[in-house]
Order: C-alpha cells, then sequence, then structure tokens
C-alpha cells in the first residue's frame, strides 16, 4: 500500500543533506510539504523581519477562517539556513463537504462587491494609516515613543494584510469565474490568450513609469540639469552634482515630490535589509539616465499593452458562435477585467507602503541605539529579533546586541552563500496538485524535477510570458547594479519585485530563479510583450554574466549558446 500523509499519497521525501542540512523540530515537521519562499524572500531573511512582521501565521490564518476555505486550514513558517520555508497544513477531510459549500457560496459575493469596498472603504483606511505614520514627529519623538509607534505599526501591519488576504481571494474568484467561463466556452484553456487578455492597463506600476518619464522630459527640456547628466558617468556623481547646483533645484524638488508619493518601496518588499527610494533615491537617477538614453516612451507601451488585450478579447469572441456561452464569457470577462489592477495597486499598498514604512521606523529607532553607542550602524537593528529589540530598551545590560549583529551579520553573508533547494520535507498528491495556492511559487513543476541537477546549456522554468528571443545575460542582485543592463539585455535575477518595475522598459527577455505564472515576474512581462522564463530555480547558478543565451517564454526553456 502506497504510503499517504494527511490522507493523500506521498509522492516524494527529503529531509536534508550535506547539500543542504535541516534541524527538524519533531517527526510531525517533516510530514509537511515545505517550500521556499523565493516569491517573497529569495535572500536570507533577516530576524527583524522573521520575528516582528512575518507574512504567514496570523494573517493567513486569519484568511483560512474568514473564507472558511476548503484549500487550507494554517500557513506555517520556518527558516532553515536563514531561508524561509512555508507549509499548507490541509483541513480534515470531515470539514471538507461544509466548507466547500460555503467557500463556493460566499465567494462570489466578494468578487462582485469587492472593488466598492476597496475604493469607498479599505483603501481609505489604508491611506489614514499612512498618513499617521508619515506625520509622526520622528525627531522629537522619545525613545518610549517609538517602541509605542513599534507597536501601532505591528498593528497597522496585521491589518493591512488582513486586507491583503481578502483583495486577493476576490480578485482570485473574479479569475477562477473567467477562467471556468473560458474553459466551457472552448474546451481547453489557452494559457498565452489568457495572459494577453488579463492584463492592467491602468495602476500604480504604469503611473511609477510615468513619473519617471515626467523627470526624464524635464532632464531633457533643461540644458542646466541635462548637461549634469551628459558629463558624468556615475549615477552617484549626478546626483551629488544635482544636490549642490543651484540650477538644479526646481528638479530636485520634482525628484522629492516623486519619491514622496512612489519611493515608499525597495528591492524586495517583504523585509527590512533594503534601502527605500525614499531614503535614497539614486535608482530614480539611474532610470532617468536609462530612460534619457533609450527615449522609452510610456504611452506607446500603455497603447501596445491595451491592443494587444483588445485584439485577444476580440479574437476570443470571434471563435465563439454559441450566444449563451459568448454571454456567460463576456460576463466573466466584465468581472475579471476591472479586477486586474488590483495585482500592482496592492503590491503598491500593502506590500510595499508596509514594510518601507516599517523600514523608516526601524531606522530612526537604530538611529537613537547607535547614539546611546548600543549599535554601530542604524541597520544594526535589523539583526536583532523583535524581542531582543524590547531587551535592549528596557534591560540594555542584559544583551550584547553588538556581539549579536556581528553574529547574526556573518550567518546572513554565509547563507547567501547557498544554493536553496525549492522544498523539503514530504510532497503529497495533495500538496503539489490540489493545494491552489502553491501555483504562485511554480508548482506542481519544481516538485517535478530534479532540484539539485544544474544542467548547463539547456534547462526549463515555466513560460511566464510567451515569445523567444535571444540576447546578453546580465545578472542582477539589486538595483545597486540597475546600472548593467543595457538596452536589449536580457535579464536574469532571483525574482522582481514592484521596485523593479522600470527596468522592464530597458530589457528584452527575462529569466528568474523564483515564480510561477501569477507572479509578479509574469504578470509583468506580459504586459510589456517581453518573453520570460520564470521560477527555474537555477539560472543565477549556471548563466554567466555576458551570455549569449536563448529565451523561450513560450516553451519555458533557457537555452546557453556560448
Amino acid at each position: 500500500m502506497s504510503e499517504t500523509v494527511f490522507g493523500s499519497k506521498v509522492l516524494k521525501t527529503y529531509f536534508g543533506d550535506d547539500r543542504f542540512p535541516v534541524e527538524w523540530a519533531n517527526e510531525d515537521e517533516k510530514k509537511f510539504h515545505w517550500f521556499y519562499d523565493d516569491l517573497h524572500c529569495p535572500n536570507p531573511v533577516s530576524p527583524m523581519f522573521e520575528t516582528l512582521t512575518p507574512w504567514w501565521g496570523e494573517t493567513c490564518e486569519y484568511m483560512y477562517r474568514r473564507f472558511w476555505a476548503p484549500f487550507g486550514k494554517e500557513w506555517l513558517g520556518k527558516v532553515t539556513n536563514r531561508y524561509i520555508y512555508t507549509a499548507i497544513k490541509p483541513r480534515e477531510p470531515e470539514e471538507l463537504p461544509a466548507t466547500g459549500q460555503y467557500y463556493g457560496r460566499i465567494m462570489p459575493v466578494y468578487a462582485r462587491n469587492f472593488l466598492k469596498w476597496w475604493n469607498d472603504r479599505l483603501l481609505p483606511e489604508i491611506k489614514k494609516n499612512y498618513e499617521y505614520m508619515d506625520n509622526f514627529d520622528y525627531a522629537n519623538a522619545t525613545f518610549e515613543e517609538l517602541m509605542i509607534l513599534l507597536e501601532d505599526y505591528i498593528d497597522i501591519y496585521i491589518r493591512h494584510f488582513k486586507l491583503h488576504w481578502i483583495l486577493n481571494l476576490a480578485q482570485f474568484q473574479s479569475t477562477i469565474e473567467f477562467r471556468v467561463a473560458y474553459h466551457q466556452a472552448f474546451g481547453q484553456i489557452d494559457e498565452e490568450e489568457i495572459g494577453r487578455i488579463l492584463v492592467s492597463v491602468d495602476d500604480k506600476n504604469w503611473d511609477s513609469i510615468r513619473g519617471i518619464t515626467d523627470l526624464r522630459d524635464y532632464v531633457k527640456g533643461s540644458p542646466q540639469v541635462s548637461r549634469i547628466f551628459e558629463e558624468e558617468e556615475e549615477v552617484v556623481y549626478i546626483y551629488e552634482r544635482l544636490k549642490k547646483s543651484a540650477e538644479a533645484a526646481e528638479f530636485m524638488q520634482k525628484l522629492d515630490e516623486y519619491v514622496k508619493e512612489f519611493g515608499y518601496k525597495t528591492i524586495y518588499p517583504h523585509e527590512y535589509l533594503f534601502e527605500t527610494w525614499l531614503e535614497n533615491p539614486i535608482p530614480v537617477i539611474e532610470l532617468i539616465k536609462t530612460y534619457l538614453e533609450t527615449e522609452y516612451d510610456v504611452e506607446k507601451e500603455v497603447q501596445k499593452t491595451k491592443k494587444g488585450m483588445e485584439d485577444s478579447i476580440k479574437a476570443m469572441f470571434d471563435r465563439l458562435q454559441d450566444d449563451e456561452k459568448k454571454k456567460a464569457l463576456q460576463q466573466a470577462l466584465d468581472l475579471a477585467m476591472p479586477m486586474q489592477p488590483l495585482t500592482p495597486n496592492h503590491h503598491f499598498w500593502i506590500d510595499q507602503g508596509c514594510h518601507a514604512r516599517g523600514r523608516i521606523l526601524l531606522m530612526k529607532i537604530g538611529e537613537l541605539l547607535v547614539k546611546m553607542g548600543l549599535l554601530d550602524r542604524p541597520d544594526d537593528i535589523i539583526y536583532l529579533q523583535y524581542n531582543e529589540l524590547r531587551t535592549l530598551f528596557a534591560s540594555p545590560d542584559l544583551l550584547d546586541a553588538k556581539q549579536t549583529v556581528a553574529r547574526r551579520r556573518k550567518e546572513n553573508e554565509d547563507a547567501d552563500k547557498i544554493s536553496p533547494p525549492d522544498w523539503i520535507g514530504t510532497v503529497t498528491q495533495w500538496s503539489n496538485y490540489e493545494e491552489p495556492y502553491k501555483g504562485l511559487w511554480g508548482f506542481p513543476e519544481k516538485a517535478e524535477r530534479d532540484q539539485f541537477k544544474l544542467e548547463q546549456k539547456e534547462f526549463r522554468g515555466i513560460p511566464g510570458s510567451p515569445g523567444s528571443v535571444e540576447g546578453t545575460a546580465v545578472l542582477v542582485k539589486s538595483p545597486n547594479e540597475f546600472d548593467k543592463i543595457k538596452p536589449g539585455d536580457i535579464l536574469v535575477c532571483r525574482m522582481t519585485s514592484p521596485a523593479w518595475i522600470t527596468v522592464f522598459p530597458k530589457i528584452r527577455g527575462l529569466v528568474t530563479d523564483a515564480g510561477g505564472m501569477l507572479s509578479h515576474p509574469a504578470i509583468v512581462s506580459r504586459e510589456f510583450g517581453i518573453p520570460a522564463v520564470i521560477g527555474t530555480g537555477i539560472s543565477t547558478q549556471v548563466i554567466k554574466n555576458g551570455q549569449h543565451i536563448r529565451v523561450n517564454g513560450s516553451k519555458g526553456i533557457v537555452e546557453i549558446l556560448d
């Protein structure tokens, strides 16, 4: 008889070895399918993020409770070798009939009403919370007041991520209803066509790019500012000269306005380690410089995306002769299309906005700890755990914070040299093929392949955006390396986030280690019409800078040609 776990057939197990040793809390922990969270946290995670506001746990339990979702009961987290692995606990079989009926009846109501709730009630609540944090008098706040604000921030974070799940499930439902109607109309699913249809042409991502092109156009219209961009190669020097130039004062004011609106972002939103654009606008300067070189036309790109969407919708309906099926498909499309901007917009307002403001608050507390001689650098605070920070506040003699930080920095540096596997624990039929959320992380494909086999000349990922393209590979780890990207390059990276959106006009192809069909790199690549292979797991390990590669985004194949 085949072995089962949680009532589902066991397909594979991996409990760690010399390549990736794993410490298990108990035997029961091994029964779960733990998947590497390269979607949110592709890098070694900081102790502060892990213990202050982990995205798994409480807010996910809220999601399963509120919707009585049949596809899970809890979302667990486990940090292994400083990398985050999460697992979803299935519901007991006896719960499934009632939960399935409840979920099926209640979710269409969320899908049909959420946009009104979002615009009228939920987004104003989020903005009010951010107004409170953004206008806080950091300069005159006492240590006690900053620590209380930290508790307020945790409450805000939890509330916002509860709203995140309401949004996520409502949008998920609208997409499911469109896919069901599409399948009923045609008898099969054309992922490429659906990908061209379900795009957004009016959202915060496009607004962010428009803001960069507006700044670019100001530079072009100002001989004095333009000369600074022309005379300096390095963006750091451009920025320093701009700050000192009286003739660039108006431009710097516009830059300040831009980062105050769009600067609450970092390279990877789910973390506190990385500088925000608000703290350091150098990435914005780099993007302006790039747009000066490429003459990128954002409105042309929007219209191109919109035309691709409209042409695909027309082609879809032209193939359909049955009036009843046409009506059902149109109704499903009318529900799903207005929900598409929620993907970039919720990233802007929740994922980016929350963590960026947490980072800014932590840096303010860190600055105070440096003045007190308890830390060497403000960002040392991120290598402390939440309760260690509270200990340092109340009883600094009980914690050698500097020694702790030095050890933790070394642990993360060492972890950064590790190539974490896609999953650990036990893969079952349910965990890989029936639990839906794992698709965002590139499953079931990731569990079907040998996660330690590094093929040198050709390897597979997930077809993220159709088309085939050849070009020069450029490996990028952070916005600090955006200057490495030349127009027409193929970007190779662990993962993209909304902070990367402004480099997409520059590249002609994309390959990532992480992600699934509905992840950020896949969605944005489809919007920009860039061939993309995502969720390869190994691209940054096997591709070298400067190699000539071919990316087939239709088949999910990457070839190294030299």
